[in-house]
């Protein structure tokens, strides 16, 4: 067999694997959460969020909603050396990130169920 036949088989199987694996995986919502940071956000996106008041008062005087703590949780950053990861319960995770051409920082409790956002902090 020559080596552009070969090479013509080679290819045909590669792009006949290629539509196979789009078709199953194109309509599934999968993702590829395998950083750290990536991991935690994902972690605290599908649990509960409780807001302590002083945050709540906070996004009230900066115009901050919700949706916008939404984006935060989905394209922040942790800063994992100002995180405690080391307790068993609640692990507290130091959250930043630029939304509105703002950079808020979040610090949040997550615990097995739900995720408390303790300190919102604003800076321009």
């Amino acid at each position: 067999m020559k080596l552009a036949q070969r090479l013509f088989y080679y290819l045909g199987g590669f792009i006949i694997g290629l539509i196979l694996l789009f078709f199953f995986l194109g309509g599934k919502k999968t993702s590829c959460d395998y950083s750290p940071t990536s991991r935690v956000l994902k972690n605290i996106r599908i649990k509960e969020r409780i807001f302590s008041e002083k945050v709540l008062i906070d996004m009230n005087t900066y115009q901050i909603d919700t949706s916008d703590i939404s984006a935060l949780l989905l394209k922040g950053n942790v800063d994992f050396s100002r995180s405690n990861t080391k307790l068993d319960s609640c692990k507290t995770y130091f959250i930043e990130g630029p939304v509105k051409e703002k950079i808020i920082s979040l610090l949040i409790e997550n615990c097995d169920s739900i995720a408390r956002i303790n300190t919102l902090h604003i800076t321009k």
